[in-house]
């Protein structure tokens, strides 16, 4: 086991994303050894670089794998995963999902180059104050945990960022794929949080005509 995967274990960083800071401190000695130690580990692959100044070992010697969602959440502290990616977690759309999408705080878009864990994109969105975390729950993935959108937040941020104007179930069933029978499963208290969410008007139309399409639906099918 080379001596850098050691050092980082020996101070419990072994299964954490950690930060320039953290890795100096485990690894001590003065900074041109430390610049030397942490070079030959980025070329062997022992040590991963997400973004300048946070790192991580390679996934061969994490106790359990590192999923791509903690990573975005360690990229980016305050974000949340949404879209596709969310979508595709709870099993709304069939399609594999290669890139991990999220909601920024910030105002700038950020793309990262791709790394062993895939690629990230963080989205800004216009959202209320204080309704940021409307919709997203914290998700355990072994000793990490993640904030997610849950399925109806994912969707409609997918609206708010594609601006997606209001044209029937078809761009939901067809065009995303999603069952009917999942989209019936919405309740009213679901709805009633979303209209809480964002601030431009066609995104809270296309909420309220989603929602009557699903009464609509719910009635024709005796619920």
């Amino acid at each position: 086991m080379p001596s850098l995967v050691q050092q980082v274990s020996a101070v419990g960083l072994r299964d954490r994303i950690f930060s320039e800071r953290q890795l100096a401190d485990a690894l001590g000695g003065g900074n041109a050894r430390r610049y030397g130690v942490v070079n030959r580990s980025l070329k062997d692959g022992s040590l991963i670089r997400l973004k300048r100044g946070t790192y991580t070992l390679a996934q061969t010697y994490h106790s359990a794998p590192l999923h791509p969602f903690v990573v975005a959440q360690a990229l980016l502290p305050g974000s949340y995963v949404s879209f596709e990616s969310a979508l595709a977690f709870h099993g709304w759309i069939p399609e594999a999902v290669f890139v991990t999408a999220s909601v920024t705080p910030g105002r700038k878009t950020l793309e990262l180059p791709a790394t062993a864990f895939g690629a990230f994109k963080f989205h800004p969105l216009a959202i209320e104050d204080y309704r940021f975390l409307y919709g997203v729950r914290r998700v355990s993935f072994d000793k990490h945990t993640a904030f997610v959108a849950q399925p109806l937040r994912a969707l409609m941020d997918l609206v708010a960022l594609r601006k997606v104007q209001w044209s029937g179930l078809d761009w939901l069933a067809d065009g995303m794929r999603i069952d009917d029978d999942v989209l019936v499963s919405l309740s009213r208290k679901d709805f009633a949080a979303m209209k809480q969410v964002y601030k431009h008007r066609a995104v809270n139309s296309f909420i309220a005509e989603l929602e009557d399409a699903v009464v609509t639906a719910k009635r024709s099918q005796g619920r």
